[in-house]
């Protein structure tokens, strides 16, 4: 559902932009303007460093490290990695097709702080960041059953940080940061529902947090309470046994039908005591 809510938004803003012929939106040229009057030297080093880690290496090594907290195995933390990479590659793909289908032209080349090069929506920086940080994220809140929020707010702050420093550094309008989110939410919804519906049980599984051990893990033999574990974040619960019915008859265990005959000739009442001082 969010998915769909931000390919909506995405191509309402897409629209907006192609219906003013590349032209600014709302609060385009005004951050534009306050970021020029705004820009001390220690500022502007400090957003270059943050705006340089939303591309090339970094982004790469922070999928790595991705996939090394998802999987529990060396191969499933290679498929992990693996998978995240194509992720973000795929999304790197579909952007740059819209952003040279829709042929944006930047803000004026005279208010850059940093470089840039090809058309200007959505952002590629946002993008990357923000599809980045969204599955770091997932791996964080799957994985860390302790600290996780704080982790993941962090690393979600990274991905806003970035976007903005587009702004601040002359080289975007807000328009196409808010595409570059945009895009990313819907790309990150979409990577879930496919890896959910299509990938392999054990991935999709732990994509919904729901995982379900084979029945007969815990009694091979017997159906019952125990018959199915269930893991999600990081805790483990028993199915109840209404789920399944009721366990078989005392016939078909081994050794309980003579104690079930026992205990119902405990019922019989026993003959009375005679008093023997009588006698």
């Amino acid at each position: 559902m969010g998915s769909l809510v931000a390919f909506v938004l995405l191509a309402l803003l897409a629209g907006t932009v192609v219906a003013q012929d590349g032209g600014t939106l709302f609060g385009d040229r005004e951050l534009l303007e306050w970021s020029l009057a705004h820009r001390p030297d220690f500022v502007v080093t400090l957003a270059r460093a943050v705006t340089h880690t939303g591309t090339g290496f970094v982004p790469y090594a922070l999928l790595a490290l991705a996939g090394h907290l998802l999987g529990r195995t060396a191969r499933q933390r290679i498929q992990a990695a693996a998978a995240g990479l194509v992720c973000l590659v795929a999304a790197q793909a579909v952007r740059f097709s819209v952003m040279t289908l829709l042929s944006r032209p930047r803000p004026d080349a005279a208010h850059w702080a940093t470089d840039a090069g090809h058309w200007s929506f959505p952002s590629g920086h946002t993008t990357t960041s923000a599809v980045t940080a969204g599955l770091l994220v997932l791996a964080v809140w799957i994985r860390a059953p302790r600290g996780r929020l704080p982790i993941a707010a962090a690393v979600g702050c990274w991905g806003v940080l970035v976007g903005l420093t587009r702004v601040y550094l002359g080289v975007h309008w807000f328009s196409d940061v808010v595409g570059g989110w945009l895009f990313a939410l819907w790309w990150l919804g979409l990577t879930a529902y496919g890896v959910a519906r299509f990938a392999p049980d054990p991935w999709a599984d732990l994509l919904r947090g729901d995982g379900k051990v084979a029945q007969g893990m815990l009694s091979p033999r017997i159906r019952g309470p125990g018959s199915v574990a269930e893991f999600a974040r990081g805790r483990v619960g028993i199915t109840p046994e209404s789920h399944y019915g009721a366990p078989p008859s005392s016939a078909a265990l081994p050794g309980v039908d003579c104690h079930a005959r026992a205990a119902e000739a405990d019922r019989f009442a026993l003959p009375p005591e005679r008093d023997v001082s009588q006698r």
